[in-house]
């Protein structure tokens, strides 16, 4: 069983917002499952929405937390290579290119933060 039910991120430009995370979570095989006109949701197909993309609740401007980060599975270390490149291609910026970490010899991963400044990871944890 999964610790988390869901996570979310505050954009203060939901359409742009949409647009990466369609382009970054499609990269991995998970789908948007719903759009309103304050939150965006994704997840795997026909699996509830673990990852929710909304403007703040409070109307105020939504930031990016400091030492916060979501990390999202990936199936392969091509798929992490694929959500790295298209969340440069959709606004985001790098910050750690696609690799092997010290820490865990099967850990491939990639670090970004999107246009609103939060930062997520993509990981595949098998070996290859």
């Amino acid at each position: 069983m999964s610790m988390l039910s869901y996570v979310t991120l505050g954009t203060n430009d939901l359409s742009r917002a949409t647009a990466f995370y369609d382009a970054v979570t499609g990269a991995l095989g998970y789908v948007r499952s719903y759009r309103g006109d304050s939150e965006v949701a994704y997840g795997a197909p026909g699996k509830f929405s673990s990852l929710w993309v909304v403007s703040p609740f409070n109307e105020a401007a939504a930031s990016a937390g400091n030492g916060t980060m979501v990390t999202l599975i990936a199936r392969s270390r091509a798929a992490v290579d694929a959500f790295h490149a298209a969340a440069l291609e959709q606004g985001g910026t790098d910050e750690g290119a696609p690799g092997l970490r010290s820490y865990d010899p099967n850990f491939y991963g990639a670090y970004v933060r999107d246009p609103d400044g939060n930062k997520l990871a993509a990981a595949c944890l098998k070996p290859e």
